[in-house]
């Protein structure tokens, strides 16, 4: 089982499980991802982006966890956002999600954040389950909000005096 930083030459597989997971999740017409902005964002001068990538057998990517850093006011401590987690079907219960997601709280624990947090569609059973598995809990009075597209762009323009 092996699970290690993402590295450049892993980002047309990432991309590619992004893509899947999107899938997964009745929403591939909204992933606009593309090789270039995830190397921006991964190895860029500045990263915001980190990653971790787990291996098949055959050494092939067959699954990653996408995460960035956030910050709790009332802890005073940096967390960690898990962004996407997935590991392709035939790969599925080989533990190799659940090292994943260890690898993301071995780094909140020795980095000293005090939360590692993802959201979760309410009708994917399975990840539900694997995640209460592991000992988390669901956040149930927090209600997640978006902006995004002409949304965004239609706030964001309107400035009031």
């Amino acid at each position: 089982m092996t699970v290690r930083p993402v590295e450049p030459g892993d980002v047309a597989a990432v991309v590619g499980l992004v893509r899947e997971l999107a899938e997964y999740e009745r929403a591939a017409h909204e992933v606009r991802l593309t090789e270039e902005q995830l190397t921006a964002a991964l190895f860029g001068d500045s990263p915001a982006l980190f990653g971790h990538v787990a291996l098949g057998p055959g050494g092939d990517v067959v699954g990653m966890a996408l995460w960035f850093l956030t910050f709790s006011t009332w802890r005073g401590t940096h967390g960690i956002h898990l962004e996407d987690l997935y590991v392709q079907p035939q790969h599925r219960g080989t533990g190799l999600g659940r090292e994943l997601l260890r690898t993301l709280a071995v780094t909140c624990v020795a980095r000293g954040h005090s939360r590692l947090e993802w959201s979760v569609l309410d009708w994917n059973t399975p990840s539900i389950e694997f995640y209460r598995a592991a000992g988390a809990v669901p956040m149930d009075e927090w209600t997640v909000f978006r902006l995004t597209d002409q949304a965004l762009s239609a706030f964001a323009a309107d400035r009031r005096p």
